[in-house]
């Protein structure tokens, strides 16, 4: 299980596990519950770079970055770390 350190948002992490370049499990710790149950939901199942060309770049309200965001970052940092 990986584990990733929020920036700039309500959840303070996200714990994820990849199966190599897909992604197998997702949950935050913290945030609005519905909504980071319902990424989380989504992008099980689906390739990491699929996952990040959707949720990169996401904001929330005024802030520059979200909980979506926060997860592209991660799995981006998460492939970085494989190769």
């Amino acid at each position: 299980m990986l584990v990733y350190k929020t920036k700039g948002v309500c959840s303070q992490e996200i714990h994820f596990e990849l199966d190599g370049d897909v992604i197998k499990h997702v949950e935050f710790i913290g945030g609005c519950s519905g909504n980071t149950q319902g990424v989380a939901r989504l992008v099980e199942g689906m390739k990491t770079s699929d996952a990040i060309a959707r949720l990169e770049g996401i904001k929330c309200g005024f802030r520059p970055t979200s909980c979506p965001d926060q997860l592209a970052t991660a799995l981006k940092l998460a492939l970085e770390q494989n190769k």
